[in-house]
Order: structure tokens, then C-alpha cells, then sequence
């Protein structure tokens, strides 16, 4: 009987996951709608953001954040300087390297959305104290180090 009960739990987490997911991806569309970049640019100027290091942030660390090519990055981060919404600079340390950082105007934008953004983080969170949020992220950090060694083994396979 725990056989069962453990496969009908994992299904559920897999179906809340993705369902999760995409409606968190969404909530990104339409922040990314208001600013008037594209999703992918969006998560960009966030991971640029989070990474937040004084000097800038490199796009192969942006596409580690995201999971995705350095050539994606490039070709995203090109159409955000465009539009003013980052910079690019050669490293100081390395010249073939470019660091990325967020602009005042990309600043500004994002600080805008952030009374919204807070907002909706009350209602997605509530209920939910802080403690057993960190013990959530502790669980997803294993599932995330766990799937990654499956994915290894599903192309090994």
C-alpha cells in the first residue's frame, strides 16, 4: 500500500509542479507584457538582477541561472541593450568576457512593478509561514539535485 500511496503523491507533486509552473509563467508574461520585453528577456533582466554582482554578470552565468546556451543569452541581452535596458562591458580581468548589468531605466521599470510584484507574492504565499517555506526550498533542492542525476542517467541510458 505505501508503493501506491508514494506513486500517487509523487504523481500529484509532478501535476502541481507543472501546473505551478505555468502559472507562474503567466504571472511572468504579463510583467513582461507591462515592461515590453519578451518573457525570455524578462527572466534575463531578472537572473541579472538576482545575480547582482557589483561589477556586472557574465551571460555564461546567466544561462547557468536559466538553463539555457550562453548563445541565447547573447542574442536576448543584444536587444536589451538595444532598448536600454542593460549594459554590456568587457571584463576587467578578462577581455573576451562580457558582463552584463542592469541600466537606470531597466532599474526604474522593474521598481515600478515591484508594489505589484509584492503583492502578488502575499497572495501566492499566504498562508504559508516562513519556516516551512525553507523547508520547501530544502525539499526542492533535493528533488532539483535528484532530477538532474536522473536526466544524467536518462541520457546515458
Amino acid at each position: 500500500m505505501v508503493g501506491k500511496q508514494l506513486d500517487a503523491a509523487m504523481t500529484d507533486f509532478v501535476w502541481n509542479m507543472l501546473e505551478i509552473g505555468s502559472l507562474l509563467g503567466d504571472i511572468r508574461k504579463t510583467w513582461a507584457e507591462q515592461l515590453g520585453v519578451s518573457e525570455a528577456q524578462w527572466l534575463i533582466l531578472m537572473a541579472i538582477d538576482d545575480l547582482g554582482k557589483d561589477g556586472g554578470v557574465s551571460g555564461v552565468d546567466i544561462a547557468t541561472k536559466l538553463r539555457t546556451h550562453a548563445t541565447f543569452i547573447a542574442m536576448h541581452t543584444k536587444q536589451l541593450e538595444k532598448a536600454g535596458l542593460l549594459s554590456r562591458k568587457s571584463s576587467p580581468i578578462d577581455g573576451r568576457l562580457v558582463l552584463m548589468s542592469l541600466t537606470a531605466k531597466a532599474r526604474a521599470e522593474i521598481q515600478k512593478l515591484s508594489d505589484k510584484r509584492e503583492a502578488l507574492n502575499s497572495i501566492i504565499f499566504a498562508n504559508v509561514d516562513a519556516r516551512t517555506l525553507a523547508n520547501l526550498n530544502s525539499t526542492l533542492a533535493i528533488i532539483r539535485k535528484n532530477s538532474e542525476r536522473a536526466l544524467r542517467s536518462a541520457v546515458d541510458a
